[in-house]
């Protein structure tokens, strides 16, 4: 376009970027939000194809990484400032799951020449949250990375206050067997929380002891076992397993019974299936590890993308807010202080 430039002396005055609010080489903020939307979503090489196609802008990959990015780090100081109270009772019950996923961080070595030869591939663990009122389909989510685990713990306190979290709420949780993520649960809400392990992950050392407990009819062995536990017999499948655990001398790689046995043995609280099913509550994961898949993994696992550390946290929290739905009130911030 041909843009009218008045000048006087020493200076010029350029009307349409005052009307329009923008200045040179940035760009509006109804501009900024379309490129965040897209790069939200999609690899940030493709958008520069989508700006043209929907609005006929031309902007470059390197301007959509920027801005996108940008809006990931404000959206990540906001939630680190998020403080949440507890004071009032809040809903009865709640579900909590925290899991962890991991994305491919890149770095380059520090030879002198060309970068791009000296690049490392890592996988580096993303951790996601939920939470969610009993019979509520709308959980609230946060995502961490490189972050301790009490910071992961912090990150389930402001889930649960943000879902309904209060002085007689009960948070029901449920994972993988992991000792950390039981330690925040109890670590975070105390006695108004109690751990499960994830009953299928559980089946899974069930099926590998049988290939030895029982190997001419493996599927009725874990049957029977699978049975006990929901009926809060961890003592019955104890005993089925102990009298094939393995000699000492097998190594830990070839005694799936050994690891069965001490997986039941070390999680003696975290096994109440039958107060679970017969409370309504969940005794899989399934709902946290399916949230990976549309929060995490559909932008930050991407086919060929790599990732600086330093920007993983900026993308997680535009992936949470989306998630969140908080979406049109980060931008209405924005436009309301402009």
């Amino acid at each position: 376009m041909i843009e009218p430039v008045l000048r006087g002396a020493g200076h010029q005055v350029r009307p349409f970027l005052r009307s329009a609010g923008v200045s040179a080489r940035s760009c509006s903020l109804p501009l900024q939000r379309a490129i965040t939307d897209f790069g939200a979503d999609h690899g940030f090489g493709h958008v520069p194809k989508k700006l043209q196609e929907h609005y006929g802008i031309t902007i470059a990959g390197s301007t959509v990484r920027k801005i996108t990015e940008e809006h990931g780090k404000h959206m990540r100081e906001q939630q680190d400032r998020v403080s949440l109270p507890v004071t009032t009772l809040g809903c009865q019950q709640q579900i909590g799951e925290i899991d962890g996923s991991m994305v491919p961080i890149v770095t380059s070595g520090a030879a002198a020449g060309d970068k791009r030869k000296h690049k490392t591939l890592q996988w580096q663990e993303a951790r996601l949250i939920l939470v969610h009122a009993q019979g509520s389909v709308t959980p609230k989510f946060a995502a961490t990375f490189g972050r301790s685990v009490e910071e992961s713990g912090h990150a389930l306190r402001s889930c649960a206050v943000a879902a309904g979290f209060g002085t007689t709420t009960q948070v029901h949780g449920v994972g993988d067997g992991a000792p950390w993520i039981a330690e925040q649960f109890a670590a975070t809400f105390g006695p108004q929380a109690s751990y499960l392990v994830d009953f299928y992950h559980v089946c899974d050392y069930l099926a590998a002891a049988a290939t030895v407990c029982a190997p001419d009819a493996p599927h009725a062995w874990i049957e029977t076992q699978r049975q006990h536990l929901k009926n809060k017999e961890r003592t019955e499948v104890l005993t089925q397993l102990t009298a094939y655990v393995e000699a000492k001398e097998v190594a830990n790689d070839h005694a799936p019974v050994r690891a069965c046995v001490r997986y039941l043995r070390n999680r003696p609280h975290h096994l109440d299936y039958k107060g679970a099913l017969e409370n309504g509550l969940p005794i899989g994961s399934g709902e946290i590890e399916s949230a990976h898949r549309y929060v995490i993994q559909h932008r930050l696992k991407l086919p060929g993308a790599w990732w600086k550390a330093d920007n993983v946290e900026p993308m997680l929290a535009l992936r949470v807010v989306r998630a969140n739905e908080d979406w049109e009130k980060y931008w209405g911030k924005l436009a309301a202080a402009a």
